[in-house]
């Protein structure tokens, strides 16, 4: 079966930060996929009824934190929550990226990026996106990936 067999990929969680006219967002995600030999051009899937997706499409911006084991907190407060009834970034320490969207100062690094270019996903819409700053900040974390949350209890399946 498709669904079980997909449970073996290992993601890495990361927090897409978005912003648009002074509103900010913070959310989980954890499909995104480099899809250039030099790692200029990704692919991020956004769920289509959240906030996130609606502050990208305005300002064909977001931003990537790659998240380190020691965050498993952030899944709740940034994916199990809309940032339409709650502001998620009340009470973390964040940057606002060259791009103007938001980072977590205490993941592994972040990459700015632009969209340049979107297709539908089915749920999700894929934002195609090209790259324009990567910044590491704490190159000695361990990646947080979908299996060390899966072991902790922390999400689904």
């Amino acid at each position: 079966m498709a669904k079980s067999i997909l449970k073996l990929k290992n993601y890495e969680v990361h927090a897409i930060g978005s912003a648009n006219e002074g509103t900010l967002n913070l959310n989980i995600a954890s499909w995104v996929m480099q899809t250039s030999m030099d790692g200029k051009t990704l692919v991020v899937a956004l769920y289509k009824p959240d906030l996130t997706i609606e502050l990208v499409k305005k300002s064909n911006r977001l931003c990537i934190s790659f998240l380190a084991e020691n965050q498993t907190n952030l899944i709740s407060k940034l994916g199990r929550k809309s940032g339409r009834e709650t502001n998620k970034l009340s009470k973390l320490d964040f940057g606002i990226s060259p791009g103007g969207c938001p980072f977590l100062n205490q993941a592994i690094g972040y990459l700015d990026c632009e969209v340049i270019n979107w297709a539908d996903g089915g749920d999700h819409k894929l934002a195609i996106c090209k790259v324009n700053k990567t910044l590491i900040l704490h190159p000695d974390k361990p990646p947080l990936r979908l299996n060390y949350l899966r072991e902790k209890g922390l999400v689904r399946g």
